[in-house]
């Protein structure tokens, strides 16, 4: 069973390893795959966020955080990103962080989530938040540059809570 909880100090260890073997390949995060860990803990567990981890078998596979999209006027809508280890592929991870984070982004008072920039050619990321209730909203061309691919639109994706 996959079990979802806030991410604490001593998590910071495992969650850099996710992120780090994540962004290397840069092929889904705008991340520099050179970024250190430093750089990226700053930000993973940055005051504005909450961070999460999820554990299989007391082990951590995946990591998330909820955050606003937006500031002052645009703060009711959330925005969020996931990250699961790569040797954890397979194993629902990644849905079952996305369910938890819409019940829990409602819990929190947003109306909505929004991810601003899902790369088009991450298929697998497309088709699981379609398949949690994600619309693509939006197009942006030439949004991301894949470190194989060059140029690669992203799409900007919405689910009303």
């Amino acid at each position: 069973m996959i079990i979802i909880e806030n991410a604490n100090e001593a998590d910071k260890d495992d969650v850099w390893a996710i992120l780090k073997a994540v962004i290397a390949t840069g092929d889904t995060y705008t991340f520099d795959p050179n970024s250190s860990k430093e750089t990226m803990l700053n930000y993973w567990f940055g005051t504005d966020k909450r961070t999460y981890v999820a554990r299989f078998n007391n082990r951590i596979v995946g990591t998330f955080v909820i955050k606003d999209n937006q500031t002052g006027l645009g703060s009711h809508i959330a925005n969020a990103s996931y990250m699961v280890a790569p040797t954890s592929a397979g194993l629902g991870v990644g849905k079952r962080m996305g369910e938890f984070s819409l019940v829990e982004a409602k819990n929190l008072g947003y109306h909505a989530m929004q991810f601003n920039i899902v790369v088009k050619s991450n298929e697998r990321a497309v088709k699981l938040w379609q398949k949690i209730g994600f619309s693509i909203i939006g197009e942006i061309p030439d949004a991301f540059r894949h470190v194989t691919d060059g140029l690669t639109n992203a799409y900007i994706m919405y689910q009303k809570l």
